[in-house]
């Protein structure tokens, strides 16, 4: 991959990113994440996770190639975070998450061509995992995007948990996984990541029970609605300390655990 001194492409809000820029055949000669694993892990006796983008997003974000297929290069891309993969688990990394926010946004307009690129991009995501452990929890994460008419492909994606964007809609997002059946544990954002405000306690309590409504104890994951680079550490600690504080209530409320 090469990157342009200049390119700056507008993410979102204010912040720009420079994509990177294919040219040939993608491959991983050197682990990517596990020096920042080992160091958080060190600090800890609790899990880390490991955190990787998946290979639709790194393939949507970026320039890709014209000589072939979006799909070889998701492919190409699925088999260098294999590697990242088995590295992290060598390391003694037991949660991976392999995120694909971009998933949705790729999906071609006409409707004859959505369920052959949602078929490639299932199974770039699927040759990326295919080699982790039984034992190895994976992780996927999804935002930006309204997820209504591709949730087949998501179920398909196999992981143990999703974690999705779902503080500003009222939970509908939610709500169409439950429609699917979805079996596995699934993270409803708790937060509105962007906005600076620290939400209070009793807030995230009465998300947690809006969730409790629509699936069981042992299926809900507590997380944010997305990353946290965008807020400050002091937005950031606070808003996690009261999600720890909430769950524990909700815990000793519902008298679960």
């Amino acid at each position: 991959m090469l990157f342009t001194t200049n390119g700056w492409v507008q993410s979102f809000g204010s912040r720009c990113v420079r994509p990177p820029i294919f040219w040939a055949d993608i491959h991983r000669p050197t682990a990517m994440t596990v020096r920042e694993f080992k160091v958080a892990q060190d600090l800890t006796d609790k899990p880390v996770k490991g955190m990787l983008t998946g290979p639709v997003t790194i393939l949507n974000w970026s320039f890709p190639r014209q000589d072939i297929s979006r799909k070889e290069q998701a492919y190409q891309i699925g088999l260098a975070i294999q590697d990242e993969i088995a590295d992290l688990e060598a390391a003694g990394c037991q949660v991976i998450q392999v995120d694909e926010p971009a998933l949705r946004e790729a999906m071609p307009l006409r409707e004859q061509k959505k369920q052959e690129y949602l078929d490639w991009a299932v199974d770039s995501f699927r040759l990326a995992t295919a080699k982790a452990k039984s034992e190895t929890q994976i992780h996927t994460h999804m935002c930006y995007c309204e997820f209504q008419d591709c949730m087949e492909a998501i179920d398909k994606l196999d992981t143990d948990c999703n974690s999705i964007e779902n503080a500003r809609n009222d939970n509908r997002t939610l709500m169409a996984f439950k429609d699917i059946g979805y079996t596995k544990d699934l993270g409803p954002g708790t937060y509105d990541i962007h906005s600076p405000v620290v939400p209070p306690i009793d807030f995230i309590v009465g998300k947690l029970n809006s969730f409790l409504e629509c699936m069981e104890p042992e299926s809900l994951v507590v997380n944010p609605d997305c990353g946290l680079k965008t807020r400050t550490w002091p937005e950031t600690i606070g808003a996690l300390q009261n999600m720890v504080e909430a769950t524990k209530k909700v815990r000793k409320e519902r008298h679960i655990g």
